[in-house]
């Protein structure tokens, strides 16, 4: 007999919401929500579509935080099913979405629905931030939400974010924290000429490259407890006409910094801009800051965590900042407790995505004992 988690899994994966379209996935928690107290509010901003949904006024406020949007299947042919009909193989359940992150956000609805049931009056409040903006730009969804929170005085105190966390088994690790993200597009300027006559032109691929030598040899820091050093990565390198006998006018170098808390993303700006002086570039640089790192060493939040997945799991559970970076970025500045905790992450964003479905329901049984620890001891 398939659990109510299982169920309603089903239901969101069979909707074809790619990013930023949520095409009712929202709606079916706003139903199944509202059905146990909460209030729920859409926010619009541009095309995305983020549901705001809170069970009480009081503080504490503990929130389940996720998205409903995925990203695009690749082609379907190379799929061993739809992939937006979910299908169970071999203890397997198969689709686009299963573990990025639908199952995390069915788990957190049917678990508020057991504490609930058992907790009528429980202390505190519970809410629930679900966006489909978190696989695409990200500009109009958690982030926004955040600042109508915050221009109105809610404030949310301990945040689980529903991604896919684990590593090869359910709880085996959970994110405290993430690195900031720091990218940016260099452009140098040179003079476009002959290769034949190259006192005639000025050649910016050889004026960048010791340059970008020097970029990487920088030694940013040692990282910390939580954090590996930071890491500078140059990803693409435009320049050139597509002709061996003409010196390019200009090269545009893109690259990202993965960085610690360590330092802050001030502090790599003024670093890399006085090596691009020093070289005498005649450049720019389009900076683009999206995501500051965040870390909860510690704290109720975590204890809480530790304390649920052992219960349920046996595990002892691993910290770790590993990985990209989620929205979690943008409620941690605002001072709450942040935590990432979902499904094995192994297949996410694949070819025939899964989770198992003895995962869903333990996923559950770990959420629903979070709120009781936190919302009832």
């Amino acid at each position: 007999m398939e659990s109510e988690t299982l169920k309603l899994l089903k239901s969101l994966v069979s909707m074809r919401s790619v990013t930023p379209d949520d095409l009712g996935c929202q709606q079916l928690l706003i139903d199944r929500l509202t059905a146990i107290g909460f209030e729920c509010e859409t926010m619009q901003f541009g095309e995305v579509t983020n549901l705001w949904a809170r069970r009480g006024k009081k503080e504490p406020l503990f929130a389940f935080a996720g998205h409903t949007d995925v990203v695009p299947t690749g082609p379907v042919e190379n799929w061993d099913s739809d992939p937006f009909t979910p299908e169970v193989r071999d203890g397997l359940l198969f689709g686009r979405g299963t573990a990025d992150m639908k199952a995390g956000i069915a788990a957190m609805v049917t678990a508020c629905e057991r504490f609930v049931n058992d907790h009528t009056n429980h202390s505190g409040s519970i809410a629930f931030l679900i966006t489909s903006d978190e696989e695409g730009p990200a500009k109009n969804g958690t982030v926004k939400v955040i600042e109508t929170l915050e221009a109105r005085g809610e404030k949310i105190k301990w945040a689980l974010v529903g991604e896919p966390s684990s590593s090869v088994q359910l709880g085996d690790t959970v994110k405290n924290g993430r690195r900031g993200s720091l990218g940016a597009v260099l452009t140098v300027r040179g003079i476009q000429g002959h290769v034949a006559y190259p006192q005639l032109a000025d050649n910016p691929i050889h004026k960048v490259l010791p340059a970008l030598n020097q970029l990487c040899a920088v030694h940013w820091d040692d990282g910390n407890e939580f954090f590996p050093p930071t890491s500078l990565q140059i990803s693409n390198i435009h320049s050139g006409t597509g002709v061996t006998n003409v010196i390019p006018g200009h090269i545009e170098v893109t690259f990202n910094l993965r960085y610690s808390t360590e330092l802050d993303h001030h502090q790599i700006i003024k670093t890399s801009e006085a090596i691009f002086e020093q070289h005498g570039l005649d450049h720019e640089v389009d900076w683009n800051l999206s995501g500051l790192p965040f870390l909860t060493s510690a704290g109720s939040l975590v204890e809480a965590a530790k304390k649920s997945i052992k219960q349920v799991t046996g595990l002892d559970t691993e910290l770790s900042t590993a990985g990209g970076t989620s929205d979690g970025r943008f409620i941690a500045p605002t001072g709450a407790q942040v935590l990432e905790l979902g499904p094995v992450n192994a297949t996410i964003h694949q070819v025939n995505e899964h989770v198992r479905v003895s995962d869903v329901e333990q996923l559950t049984e770990v959420y629903q004992g979070i709120l009781e620890k936190l919302l009832t001891e």
